[in-house]
Parts: structure tokens; C-alpha cells; sequence
């Protein structure tokens, strides 16, 4: 087999393997990064280079290689946008923690945050108490959105964690 071909099949397997390992351990886990997390990173992307590149560890193999995984997202995404069930499949829809002061256990339980992460979200978005939580969100891209509720004067406050690299919208 032609030596860039490999270099080509084999980045596509692995982006695939990794995008569907992403999608099936969780978006909550992509949140907040800790320093065992950072370690998994760096040992599964040690450990996948050999499997894209081969025996082929020249430069125009990584060059190839990086090229891939870049036109791969670029298509993944593409896909997303333009296929609500690809979409759903690849990013699980938004999921409702707390609404109206009251957790969803059972919302919870399937994306498996505890009531102390929970709680912890809510006072990192400057809210006291889950009482005073209007509705409280786990997005797509793993943070959690706080939407509460002044009690005296009624008014609606939004927070979310912002960060520190806006995504780039094409």
C-alpha cells in the first residue's frame, strides 16, 4: 500500500475511535480538566501517534497525519450542523439539572454529576442556594449554565462560565 495512504487510513480510524471514546465517557468530562485528565491526554495521544503514522515517522508523515485529523473535524462538523440525528449521536442534546430550586436526580444519575459538583457549579456562578436556581443546564459542550432568580425584584440573572479561548464559529 502506498505509504501516504496508510498514513491517511489509519489517522481516520483513530480520529473516529477517539471521537466515539469522547462521545461514550461523557460530555461532563470534558468540562473541567484535572491533572489525571491532562495525564490520560497526553499518554492516549502518545499512544495513537504510532497508530496513525506507522513506521512512517517522517515529516511529511506527521504533516499528513495532522492534515487528516484536521480535515476529519472539519467534516465531522460539517456533518453536525447539517444532520440533526449525526448530531445528536456525536454531542448528547442539553440536559436540565435543576429547575425551578429543584435537582432531577435522575438527570444526575445519567450524566453522572453528584449533588456536591452540583452545588459547586451553582456557587461558581455566584448563586447561594439551589433554591434560588431558576434552571440549571448541562450543555453540550460539558459546562453547566445557571439561570436564578432575584426574589425581590423578580428579575432574571444568566451566568455561565465563560472561557477563556472563545470558540470560533465558521
Amino acid at each position: 500500500m502506498n505509504p501516504i495512504l496508510d498514513v491517511v487510513l489509519r489517522s481516520v480510524c483513530v480520529y473516529l475511535f477517539m471521537m466515539i471514546a469522547i462521545r461514550l465517557f461523557g460530555k461532563n468530562q470534558l468540562s473541567q480538566l484535572n491533572a489525571g485528565d491532562v495525564v490520560l491526554l497526553l499518554l492516549i495521544s502518545n499512544a495513537v501517534q504510532n497508530a496513525m503514522v506507522g513506521e512512517n515517522t517522517s515529516l511529511e508523515g506527521g504533516i499528513i497525519a495532522a492534515l487528516v485529523l484536521f480535515i476529519a473535524n472539519f467534516i465531522v462538523k460539517r456533518l453536525m450542523f447539517s444532520n440533526r440525528r449525526f448530531a445528536s449521536f456525536m454531542e448528547a442534546d442539553p440536559e436540565i439539572l435543576v429547575k425551578d430550586g429543584v435537582a432531577d436526580q435522575v438527570a444526575l444519575r445519567k450524566v453522572k454529576i453528584s449533588f456536591d459538583e452540583l452545588n459547586e457549579a451553582i456557587r461558581e456562578h455566584g448563586v447561594e442556594t439551589m433554591e434560588n436556581v431558576k434552571l440549571a443546564i448541562l450543555e453540550v459542550d460539558g459546562n453547566i449554565s445557571v439561570i436564578s432568580e432575584d426574589k425581590k425584584d423578580s428579575q432574571t440573572h444568566y451566568s455561565r462560565i465563560k472561557r477563556k479561548n472563545k470558540r470560533k464559529y465558521h
